[in-house]
């Protein structure tokens, strides 16, 4: 089941694009990491997807439907913005009864249980709460709504790292526990190795590669060996990026086949390897021949 499905989405504001041309899907069951360079079109890609803003261009489906088109739909998605927002003057146990209100498939249960665990005071207005538990009450509410897909822009910015760690840990055990499908977008890289096994690379508006991790990582490689012109290579061999002294040339290159040549030492990257190629190589050195998947 696709619970994302984007053809030719763009948002103008006035002369500006801030989203064009997106075309992307994600199937259901999947923790997606969305990341790309400031500007790319991450946070209006997903205020679309959540239904707060409607495409200028192209079309979106979210969950079988139009993103905002009515209580059932806004029903089936959750969404934490940038700020975890939340209203100051209002109590934790307060936020607890608007999303119970708001929300048909509210489980108060869920609600209360994940409030006593992680610590806060259900009297304690909202705007006296650090950081970190302004996020973890955002993060109840968009869980305890029991959506589909739940939709986080850039929740671990401004948290400490052990703030950051304790979200993320809550976050995998709400998808273990509830088979929820997430998008989430984050600059921080290692943040979405700990836990998205799906990521999408977004670069100015273009999805540069998406897919399984564990098959992206695989089919990626950094060669190093004497100089050499790129178009000598394997066609098999996609060429993100090259770089040249006057003795060597390294190059990172996908492919599903071997590496066979004994000239080139191979290296694997890691994930934040793989993100950051193509987001500093928004054109392909050398297209593959047949798009990969």
């Amino acid at each position: 089941m696709t619970v994302l499905s984007a053809r030719g989405v763009g948002k103008k504001y006035k002369r500006k694009w801030a989203l064009s041309n997106c075309t992307l899907e994600i199937e259901a069951g999947h923790v997606t990491g969305l990341v790309g360079p400031n500007g790319a079109g991450k946070s209006t890609l997903l205020n679309i997807a959540s239904g707060m803003l409607e495409p200028t261009t192209g079309t979106i489906e979210v969950c079988g439907g139009v993103p905002g088109s009515g209580p059932e739909q806004l029903a089936k998605v959750g969404y934490v913005a940038q700020n975890t927002p939340v209203y100051t003057a209002l109590s934790v146990e307060e936020h607890l009864r608007f999303g119970a209100k708001l929300n048909p498939s509210w489980d108060d249960k869920l609600a209360q249980h994940r409030i006593e665990r992680i610590g806060l005071d259900p009297k304690q207005a909202a705007g006296k709460l650090s950081g970190g538990q302004r996020a973890q009450l955002a993060l109840t509410i968009g869980i305890a709504k029991r959506p589909e897909l739940l939709l986080l822009d850039e929740p671990v910015a401004a948290l400490d790292p052990l703030a950051r760690r304790e979200f993320l840990s809550d976050l995998m055990e709400a998808v273990a526990e509830h088979g929820l499908s997430v998008v989430m977008s984050s600059h921080l890289v290692a943040d979405l190795e700990r836990v998205c096994d799906h990521v999408v690379v977004l670069v100015d508006s273009q999805v540069r590669v998406a897919g399984d991790v564990e098959e992206l990582l695989a089919s990626h490689h950094r060669l190093s060996g004497p100089r050499r012109d790129v178009d000598t290579l394997p066609s098999d061999q996609q060429v993100i990026s090259a770089n040249h002294t006057n003795r060597q040339t390294t190059v990172f290159v996908r492919t599903e086949a071997p590496i066979l040549d004994p000239a080139w030492t191979v290296g694997q990257p890691s994930l934040e390897d793989l993100v950051l190629e193509y987001m500093s190589n928004p054109v392909p050195t050398r297209p593959a021949l047949e798009v990969l998947r």
